[in-house]
């Protein structure tokens, strides 16, 4: 069995009735309920919002930072529980270019590990204090299409350092993505309103 095959939140249009689709990951101790909460601030009628739910609320033990062995089954479960929806959501007749990728911390991490391990053209990619797993990134390849990946992120978090926020942005690039990255002065962990309209901007025009 897979450490998160656990039943996901949902909010919104049914997939079948969807014309676009938000998937929202949530962070380490939090909860997909939680995250799934942060639809209200972009509500779409046309929108079907679901969100992976992490066994004990925490995808993988330790630092995304640590080598991607110490993360283990939690991070590639963490990934397929996204997949998961991704194909639902595609099953369902949501192309990927009207499916937003979205995330938290630990969910941003996920996030943008997913969209480039999974490189094609979404309707968007945004990380919200999160970036690439592992300590030493690489073997990413393939063509993203133009997809807008957003990086936002405090220039002082306590758990993404900048390096690691401009690093994503590089390998993001070399994907042919299209990289929004916005380093906040002093903001601390957590998701601000700038990021919340850059959100509802990208939801309005998916």
């Amino acid at each position: 069995m897979m450490v998160h095959e656990n039943e996901p939140a949902r909010a919104g249009a049914d997939p079948e009735d969807a014309e676009v689709g938000v998937i929202l990951t949530h962070g380490r101790g939090a909860t997909a309920p939680s995250i799934l909460a942060m639809a209200q601030e972009f509500p779409r009628e046309d929108a079907a919002y679901a969100a992976p739910q992490a066994t004990n609320n925490t995808w993988y033990p330790h630092s995304f930072l640590e080598p991607v062995e110490k993360n283990e089954p939690g991070r590639t479960d963490g990934l397929a529980a996204i997949d998961r929806l991704v194909s639902e959501f595609v099953d369902a007749g949501i192309p990927r270019e009207r499916i937003l990728l979205v995330g938290f911390s630990q969910g941003g991490c996920l996030t943008t590990e997913y969209a480039a391990r999974n490189p094609t053209e979404y309707g968007g990619v945004a990380a919200l204090s999160g970036g690439l797993i592992g300590d030493d990134l690489g073997g990413y390849e393939g063509d993203m299409e133009g997809t807008e990946v957003f990086l936002g992120c405090s220039d002082v978090d306590p758990h993404i350092p900048v390096e690691r926020v401009n690093d994503t942005e590089d390998i993001f690039e070399s994907l042919n993505a299209t990289v929004e990255k916005r380093l906040y002065e002093g903001m601390g962990h957590g998701v601000n309103e700038d990021e919340l309209d850059y959100l509802r901007e990208t939801v309005t025009n998916l």
